[in-house]
């Protein structure tokens, strides 16, 4: 049986939204990350973004429908492509939601995903996850990554305009040295 705490190590990556899963209820994109964690947990592991150049977020992607109902195959897939670490899954943290307003309406029911019209609102299911391991070859090795305190990573996220990614890592029990 295998360790749904360790990623599967895909060599292609998944791309298009053609199996993305969304909320039934709610219409929203569900996504699926880690907030990988130091030794101390005093840092955080974070990744340039592939879409905006120049900002820093957490490793997250899509659930896909194929990946089934527990959402950490996901988030250590993401992970291990965006960000290239392996480790030990502590603890799924309460869901977050983004915060975009209008520029991102949710699906209304039964309605199906058109990405010329819109991008809908994102639910997040983030996972602690204790990194063990960091490759020098994964997927995604063109993202440049790096360790943050809390503060760094807090001001970064805010940068990048992901208030829901701050809330995120404010429920995570990383070391909160000092606030922006």
């Amino acid at each position: 049986m295998s360790n749904p705490n360790l990623p599967v190590k895909l060599t292609e990556l998944r791309k298009g939204r053609e199996t993305q899963r969304f909320n039934p209820e709610s219409g929203a994109r569900m996504v699926a990350g880690c907030i990988c964690l130091a030794e101390d947990k005093d840092k955080v592991l974070m990744v340039l973004s592939s879409s905006h150049l120049g900002k820093w977020v957490l490793p997250k992607g899509g659930i896909e429908t194929d990946e089934g109902e527990d959402f950490v195959v996901t988030a250590v897939r993401e992970t291990w492509e965006e960000a290239g670490v392996e480790g030990i899954v502590l603890n799924k943290l309460p869901v977050v939601y983004d915060l975009r307003g209008q520029k991102a309406p949710s699906l209304k029911p039964g309605e199906e995903f058109d990405p010329h019209k819109y991008v809908p609102k994102t639910e997040f299911h983030f996972y602690e996850l204790l990194v063990t391991k960091i490759s020098e070859d994964w997927p995604e090795k063109e993202r440049e990554r790096r360790w943050c305190t809390f503060s760094e990573a807090q001001h970064e996220l805010l940068k990048a305009k992901r208030p829901e990614l701050v809330a995120a890592l404010e429920l995570s029990v990383i070391v909160k040295d000092s606030e922006y």
